[in-house]
């Protein structure tokens, strides 16, 4: 059997080394067009700021490394020009050499990834603007970082190479403003959930042009200027262009495979194309998000390092199947760390699904142990059936082990209230004995009980102030004064039995908190003296923060940047 894989890194790499676990006698040729087979791509941001200081950590394997443990033929700096598959060859250019010659297969992968999205602006061609995607492209910002010393960055894009890059230049001491359409970071959050990243970003120095778009570029003064929609233009010494990628299918799309969302290639759950003999991996492909169903695009290096080994089981006569992405990622900005695992609750709703939330501020291990750091933490769940959705967790230390056990319980189908159920490890420097994630999952139950009665932040505006609800505070004294929402009423929860007969039990009470815990406490005593009590998801920890962050967005978009 011989096959051919075009694209190393993730997915065609993983295909390889595994086709040669399984079948010692298998003849398997990878062509990549690039100088690397296999590469950290993830880690190239962290080699520009220096994080990474040797180019050769970013290489995992080489071809001559690949060939010496799994006798895989890699042929770098070759580029697949066309697929044959009446004849079953691939067309190849050597472009060291400019040699064109055809290479036959029994089974071919492909695995050729994505590229930048390259807007067709004026003044792309400018030799001050990069992307970043390979370790060429990084070399290359490298190298005229190192030359040139520019003081100035323009980013454009606030997914995680824009962030990822706006530390790095941050730390080797540039100014660093980010621009895009959007109007927040990190889209797989919900835009409360991004406020928090935004604080951090704008605490370390980044400065954020958010709903702004991007119209060209033009070199000035001996850098550029990123011309806006609108409003006057952001000059810096370099930009680096991070708005996206798509998928690079014009090989699939030129030999008749069965495109689909943004010209993805559409494979089934084994990884085969609509051609038979030709399997498909990584970025390139269209997938079937895991918890909604749907066909979608996620590029990460976990599902491509998945697909590709189920390729290798499928070509090597075994029957593995790809169950669907679930989009479970992390990211460190600065201090932070924020990650996200399933559908977030504004995808949600535009599922047509009915969802609810709970928002909760946990400490990332027992509070009486030093060291303690508040954690925000959002479940989503359907309305009803209880189904886990989705969760974001922003925060310091343990946020990782918390998103990977909200994504198993996502993947074991787990209801959003048997989180509760959960047995996880504790010692005092780690968690608590209600971990986190426990306490999300009382939460829960809880409305599936009856027992806990929801407001939300979108209700905040719509909350009458005739007089027909009691808005209440029960943090104390010094907390309240030290800044409170208009209309709130005052009452530590401590004091609250004391003062229930200046309450009116006709009118409902919504309550607040600093967090959400002593509210909760507030509604259990109103509710049991006959009150009708909601509490406020999240806190008012939660609430100053999203407002905050909005007020500054809107007075950007009126004043033309963000401080």
């Amino acid at each position: 059997m011989k096959v051919v894989i075009v694209g190393g890194v993730a997915g065609g790499a993983t295909a390889a080394a595994r086709i040669r676990r399984l079948d010692e006698q298998a003849e398997i040729i990878v062509f990549e067009r690039s100088g690397y087979v296999s590469y950290a791509n993830c880690g190239l941001p962290y080699y520009i700021g220096d994080v990474i200081t040797d180019s050769e950590e970013l290489t995992l394997q080489t071809p001559e490394s690949f060939f010496s443990r799994f006798r895989v033929i890699m042929k770098v700096h070759h580029e697949v020009t066309a697929i044959h598959p009446d004849r079953k060859t691939v067309s190849v250019k050597n472009l060291e050499s400019g040699e064109e010659f055809e290479e036959s297969y029994d089974k071919l992968i492909l695995s050729p990834g994505a590229k930048p999205v390259q807007p067709r602006l004026p003044g792309t061609g400018i030799d001050k603007l990069f992307t970043l995607r390979t370790v060429e492209d990084t070399l290359r910002i490298k190298e005229y970082i190192n030359c040139n010393h520019p003081k100035s960055v323009v980013l454009a894009g606030g997914g995680f190479i824009g962030l990822e890059l706006a530390e790095n230049l941050r730390e080797l001491g540039m100014d660093v403003t980010i621009v895009q359409r959007p109007r927040q970071l990190m889209n797989p959050f919900d835009s409360d959930m991004a406020s928090f990243i935004h604080s951090t970003m704008r605490r370390h120095g980044i400065k954020l042009a958010l709903g702004h778009t991007v119209e060209g570029f033009e070199e000035r003064e001996g850098g550029v200027d990123v011309l806006l929609k609108d409003e006057t233009p952001l000059h810096a010494d370099m930009v680096i262009l991070a708005i996206g990628v798509a998928p690079d299918t014009h090989l699939a799309r030129e030999a008749g495979l069965e495109l689909g969302i943004k010209g993805s290639i559409v494979v089934n759950d084994r990884m085969e194309t609509s051609v038979p003999d030709i399997y498909a991996a990584g970025d390139a492909v269209q997938v079937k998000h895991f918890v909604t169903g749907e066909d979608t695009l996620l590029s990460l290096a976990g599902p491509a390092n998945k697909q590709g080994r189920i390729i290798a089981d499928n070509i090597c006569g075994g029957d593995s199947r790809y169950q669907g992405s679930q989009g479970s990622s992390i990211i460190k900005v600065f201090e932070l760390t924020a990650a996200v695992t399933g559908i977030n609750e504004t995808n949600a709703r535009k599922a047509g699904l009915d969802v609810d939330t709970v928002i909760l501020s946990p400490m990332s291990h027992a509070g009486y142990y030093p060291g303690g750091k508040v954690m925000t933490m959002k479940v989503v769940f359907e309305k009803g059936t209880y189904r886990l959705l989705g969760a974001q967790i922003v925060g310091y230390e343990g946020v990782d082990k918390r998103i990977d056990v909200l994504a198993a319980a996502i993947h074991g189908g787990l209801k959003a209230s048997q989180l509760k159920d959960l047995d996880l490890a504790y010692a005092p420097p780690y968690s608590s004995a209600k971990d986190p994630v426990n306490m999300a999952g009382f939460m829960i139950d809880n409305i599936a009980e009856g027992k806990l009665k929801q407001w939300h932040l979108e209700d905040a505006a719509a909350l009458p102030g005739d007089g027909s609800v009691t808005l209440l505070d029960v943090r104390t004294v010094r907390e309240y004064e030290g800044g409170h929402i208009g209309g709130f009423r005052n009452i530590p929860v401590d004091e609250l039995r004391e003062h229930l007969e200046e309450l009116d039990p006709g009118k409902p009470i919504y309550a607040i908190c600093q967090s959400g815990l002593r509210s909760y406490i507030a509604c259990r005593i109103l509710e049991g003296n006959g009150f009708e009590a909601y509490n406020f998801s999240g806190g008012f920890r939660f609430y100053d923060a999203v407002t905050n962050d909005r007020g500054l967005i809107e007075r950007a978009a009126a004043c033309g940047m963000d401080q």
